[in-house]
């Protein structure tokens, strides 16, 4: 249950960074108390001079509003995509940690062209054909990601 209270909050954080500015003032400011201050709807209703059940009734109604918003501008969500292929970018940047090859290309071909052993060579050049299915990877990713913004 707590999962999903925390879910509801950032969503309806997102819906608002990305759509607040579409609500009234009057809307924008019941609704930043609510979600971002934590207020009661008691402590908001009192402070703005209104009911309890008219503050419940107007954070349904931007509630809705956002989620229409998002149901036709899709912003929220192109940026939750955005953000995912962002952090696989990241993951195939990380240097492989089991297999040794922590290494730049130049590092790599310093050592294929060191190696005194066959085995060391296999090494070096594993590490750099791995090297180079992650750049198109990251290559892939990147290009997914411009289409998407």
């Amino acid at each position: 249950k707590v999962g999903n209270v925390m879910d509801k909050i950032y969503e309806q954080t997102m819906l608002f960074d990305f759509y607040g500015e579409l609500l009234t003032e009057h809307q924008r400011s019941v609704y930043e108390d609510a979600v971002y201050h934590d207020l009661s709807l008691s402590e908001i209703a009192e402070e703005r001079g209104i009911s309890r059940q008219g503050v419940h009734d107007l954070l349904r109604r931007c509630d809705g509003i956002l989620q229409d918003y998002e149901s036709k501008l899709h912003l929220v969500e192109r940026f939750a995509k955005a953000k995912k292929t962002l952090e696989k970018i990241e993951q195939l940047t990380l240097p492989a940690e089991d297999d040794g090859t922590d290494c730049t290309a130049e590092d790599t071909a310093v050592t294929a062209d060191a190696a005194e052993t066959e085995s060391a060579a296999v090494t070096a050049v594993s590490a750099l054909q791995e090297m180079k299915e992650r750049l198109a990877d990251i290559r892939k990713l990147s290009q997914q990601l411009l289409k998407e913004l």
